[in-house]
């Protein structure tokens, strides 16, 4: 837990990956899924049919027991992820596919956003401190509204 990301997520009201303290059965369901499938694209309209909430009652609820949007959250697997690839070796543009994003811009962007350093930056150097300037936690800055994605459904993916 000596690296920013976590000692982010100690701070803040996200609870912990692996969520330790109890959640409702609804969302406990829905980070199931998002904690296993993860790498796949995922809508927020599937999460709330596996927790067997309206989309609005669903996003409401997760929120209050998580701390941040299931997108919001997503992206913190996503990075947590990344974080473990990188260190094992292989490059940002294998890591970006492997965990879930378009391409190494968009996971460069998301990493940037959490850690508030780049996947190289990390790679050369994995336990410098935050540069200044950079978001002081995984909640520090907002996510951008989701896109509709074909008929309806509204994304949940990074």
């Amino acid at each position: 837990m000596g690296d920013v990301f976590h000692h982010a997520i100690d701070h803040e009201a996200i609870r912990p990956f692996g969520v330790a303290q109890p959640v409702s059965r609804a969302v406990g369901g829905a980070l199931r899924i998002i904690e296993t499938s993860y790498a796949q694209p995922l809508s927020i309209e599937a999460l709330a049919a596996v927790a067997g909430l309206s989309v609005s009652r669903f996003a409401a609820r997760f929120r209050s027991e998580l701390g941040v949007s299931p997108h919001r959250y997503l992206c913190l697997v996503r990075v947590r992820r990344a974080q473990d690839l990188l260190r094992a070796g292989l490059p940002p543009s294998v890591v970006a596919t492997e965990v879930g994003f378009f391409d190494q811009s968009h996971l460069c962007r998301h990493f940037r956003r959490v850690l508030g350093r780049t996947p190289r930056d990390y790679v050369d150097r994995p336990n410098a401190a935050r540069p200044s300037g950079a978001p002081a936690s995984a909640t520090g800055r907002r996510a951008a509204p989701a896109r509709e994605q074909g008929a309806g459904s509204t994304a949940v993916s990074a």
